[in-house]
């Protein structure tokens, strides 16, 4: 039995948590994966109600959990996600993007995964006030850089992929912190001779993401360049409704959609439950093989497949055009999965 951590966050956060619960009660029920799932409170209701975003019996239980399922948080995401990301060092943020049928994907071939690094940069939340100035301190280490080049090689040598790393940086500007990053890269690159490797600035990258994006495959980046190229990616394949999130350390791991809250649709059950859906599917897919088991990559495997269907039928929320609720949307995926 897989213990199970779910956040429901705060806006189309408790939303889509119930669709995903439903979704994994009828996994439990129905496919033989055993689930325990613990519902936690995270964000900014929980703030308001002791006082903390992520109050300590929270955390207790995530760290007791064999995987975390988290949904959107507002104002004080950076409370709950950068901690979290931090105190479990889940130090790669996966981003896959992939164009599905009946979406405005801007072409239909698209199958990217950015592979940002996700400890360091400027998130560190480094900041201080001179005089009138403000100053931001970027840390950028070798062994993080190398640490993030070597699972986005991985990643690039798995089945079905191109075997093709893009690493993304502004050496030409920030010469000693993205410099050491290039070359962390390249050293790394060179323990996987069956992998192309390639080198792009953020700003070329940025454009070829809108004018070739089926060119790419595996994009490794630092943790900023990473944040903003993965939500433009999100958008050329249709939207951030159908991108998941995974935040992988070496023995734990956090699952979110890319979005945010989006207090402005919260209650309205509009909502695209697809993201949250697709990143409980990279979690089977993490507990698949870190524990060696098929089950686990099958029933991946099945999600993916049943939110393929649906969205091929062009049944789709009401939120990008469709006339579904979030909740009729996630039946019908249950339907096609068991």
């Amino acid at each position: 039995m897989y213990k199970i951590s779910l956040i429901t966050g705060d806006g189309i956060g408790p939303e889509l948590s119930e669709s995903v619960t439903d979704m994994l009660h009828a996994i439990n029920d129905k496919i033989g994966l055993k689930l325990e799932i613990n519902t936690v409170e995270a964000g900014d209701g929980a703030l308001k109600k002791t006082g903390k975003a992520l109050p300590d019996s929270t955390f207790d239980t995530i760290k007791k959990s064999d995987a975390c399922l988290k949904a959107p948080v507002g104002e004080s995401a950076a409370d709950v996600i950068v901690f979290l990301r931090r105190a479990l060092d889940l130090y790669a943020n996966i981003r896959p993007a992939k164009s599905y049928p009946n979406m405005p994907s801007l072409k239909e071939n698209i199958d990217l995964v950015i592979v940002r690094e996700n400890t360091e940069d400027l998130y560190t939340g480094m900041e201080f006030e001179v005089g009138n100035s403000a100053v931001a301190l970027r840390t950028i280490s070798e062994y993080a850089s190398k640490r993030i080049a070597k699972y986005a090689c991985i990643i690039a040598g798995q089945r079905n992929r191109q075997r093709k790393v893009t690493c993304v940086h502004k050496s030409n500007v920030m010469r000693k912190t993205d410099g050491l990053f290039a070359r962390s890269c390249t050293q790394v690159a060179n323990d996987f001779p069956d992998i192309t490797f390639e080198q792009m600035y953020v700003d070329a990258c940025a454009m070829n993401l809108i004018r070739q994006p089926e060119s790419f495959d595996v994009i490794v980046t630092t943790n900023l360049f990473g944040d903003i190229l993965s939500d433009e990616a999100a958008q050329v394949v249709g939207g951030l409704g159908m991108a998941p999130a995974a935040n992988i350390g070496d023995n734990f791991a956090l699952f979110e959609p890319v979005h945010g809250a989006a207090f402005d649709i919260a209650g309205k059950q509009v909502a695209n439950p697809s993201s949250f859906i697709l990143s409980a599917k990279m979690m089977f897919e993490w507990l698949g093989m870190k524990n060696n088991d098929s089950t686990s990559f099958e029933v991946a495997k099945k999600i993916e497949e049943a939110v393929y269907c649906v969205v091929s039928k062009g049944i789709k929320t009401k939120d990008i055009g469709g006339d579904k609720t979030t909740q009729e949307f996630t039946q019908q995926v249950i339907s096609k999965l068991i």
